[in-house]
């Protein structure tokens, strides 16, 4: 059979890197200072890290009203120039409240600030529109039951109001938490996938240890994949690195196990990547999954390995899953993913093997 060569291209054609040159940072600097301020939660943190490395590409900030619409009523946006559509299947917004909103006065950009009040980015012609919770719930879940981890970490407790707008961000975010050289953004996976020679990539996301079940997985996807004709399969096995919730196993905890497997040679370390994928947990099923995927595309990542109940969870008032276990794969699929197959020029393989 012919095999199609290593990497697709990311969504919309072209990857989006928010990062300011240094030679301007200091410019950046001086132009805040006389801004007005917005202190961005952790959570907003972690999208504004999102946002900065390209994953969501084509977006370039955190979302204005038509974006926000487009992406919760249709699971995507559309690109620049009126020139098609991508994939964008949750919103990747920022809450403020009416103090926020009050302070600003009209004016065009913002300084964002981190939780540690160090100056992060500054976010330019912006729109300020409002944030109704109950809708933005309802659209990504399908229920509005109590009970939800993310909707309880960061839009229950959230201001009434979402600042969008064009986000520049000074330098690459760090969390000095002694796993910052595991961050890798798509360009320095893309990188990393034409130095190892990769004629394929198959991404695995987890947020809790490799188990047995997960290697044999990631194992059989690349004798499939070998089988298939590819020469050079590179395994990325990426495990969420932004909010989870409290059951979840920390961060920490998780890489060093990630580590010790391949150690162990559970997985071959000449065949696989380890890297932390900074974006926070919704636990938001076949919606949420559609996300996961979209930006592994923009690091490089053809094949999407997919198990059951991806990204789902238990529904938090009754004794059910909230999702259907299948659904994830199937939304993935070329019958039901047609923004994927619209959008990629080439099929991203989901499987649950």
């Amino acid at each position: 059979m012919s095999v199609r060569s290593s990497l697709i291209e990311p969504d919309g054609g072209a990857l989006v890197d928010l990062v300011a040159a240094p030679p301007r940072v200091p410019a950046l600097r001086a132009e805040a200072a006389a801004l007005p301020r917005v202190r961005l939660a952790p959570v907003d943190l972690q999208w504004a890290h999102v946002l900065a490395e390209g994953w969501a590409s084509p977006l370039r900030g955190f979302m204005r009203e038509d974006e926000y619409l487009q992406s919760l009523h249709f699971n995507c946006i559309r690109l620049p120039g009126g020139g098609g559509l991508a994939n964008m299947s949750l919103p990747i917004v920022l809450p403020i409240g009416d103090d926020d909103k009050e302070r600003n006065g009209g004016a065009p950009d913002v300084a964002l600030h981190g939780p540690d009040r160090g100056l992060v980015a500054i976010l330019r012609r912006i729109e300020i529109h409002p944030h109704n919770k109950e809708e933005r719930i309802a659209r990504t879940w399908g229920t509005t039951a109590p009970g939800l981890p993310y909707v309880d970490e960061a839009i229950a407790p959230a201001g009434n109001w979402l600042i969008g707008g064009d986000l520049e961000v000074l330098a690459p975010i760090k969390y000095n938490d002694g796993l910052d050289h595991y961050r890798l953004s798509p360009q320095q996976l893309t990188n990393e996938f034409d130095k190892r020679g990769a004629d394929a990539v198959f991404a695995f996301q987890l947020r809790n240890p490799v188990h047995n079940g997960h290697a044999l997985l990631m194992n059989d996807t690349r004798r499939r994949l070998l089988e298939m004709g590819y020469k050079n399969p590179i395994l990325l096995l990426h495990p969420l690195g932004g909010y989870t919730k409290a059951d979840d196993v920390p961060l920490p905890v998780r890489m060093e196990q990630h580590s010790k497997v391949l150690e162990d040679g559970v997985l071959d370390p000449e065949t696989t990547i380890v890297s932390i994928f900074p974006s926070p947990m919704h636990y938001a099923g076949p919606t949420e999954v559609q996300w996961h995927a979209k930006a592994r595309i923009n690091a490089g990542a053809n094949f999407y390995i997919v198990g059951p109940d991806p990204a789902g969870m238990g529904h938090p008032t009754e004794k059910r899953d909230l999702y259907n276990p299948d659904h994830g794969k199937k939304v993935l699929t070329p019958q039901h993913g047609s923004w994927f197959r619209e959008t990629q020029h080439t099929s991203l393989q989901g499987s649950s093997l």
